[in-house]
């Protein structure tokens, strides 16, 4: 119940442009990304949800998700993160397990919360990481 009081606590300070991404390169996570979507929902729906394996698949409001799982297993977060500085968004929440492929040299000028359901969290290049599993 910690991860989720953290996450609850993050949300609730968020002010400007909020987006939620999914990596949706698995589905082995896909009731814990429900509950997350949900809580966004209730919390910030003026939300934007984001649906990404190696490229964005859709954006959307988090009103009505419509989540698309893959089962591919490749990811790449280059894409989510150049549509993050181009829309100019404020904070960037990402489900993922962090195994995909960034861009060595992106610059990211907002903030990056990397919402990860695995016991084991790889080290990111930016961002904050929370455990959520």
């Amino acid at each position: 119940m910690k991860w989720q009081k953290s996450l609850l606590s993050m949300i609730q300070k968020q002010e400007g442009k909020i987006v939620l991404a999914i990596d949706t390169s698995t589905n082995d996570t896909e009731a814990l990304i429900e509950s997350i979507v949900k809580l966004f929902k209730e919390v910030k729906p003026e939300t934007t949800l984001v649906q990404s394996d190696f490229k964005i698949r859709d954006i959307s409001p988090i009103e009505k998700p419509n989540i698309h799982y893959f089962t591919h297993g490749k990811s790449s977060y280059t894409e989510v993160l150049e549509w993050g500085n181009e829309n100019k968004i404020d904070t960037l929440f990402y489900i993922t397990d962090v195994t995909g492929y960034f861009y060595e040299n992106i610059l990211i000028d907002y903030e990056v919360v990397w919402l990860v359901p695995n016991d084991f969290i790889p080290k990111v290049p930016f961002g904050k990481t929370l455990k959520i599993a």
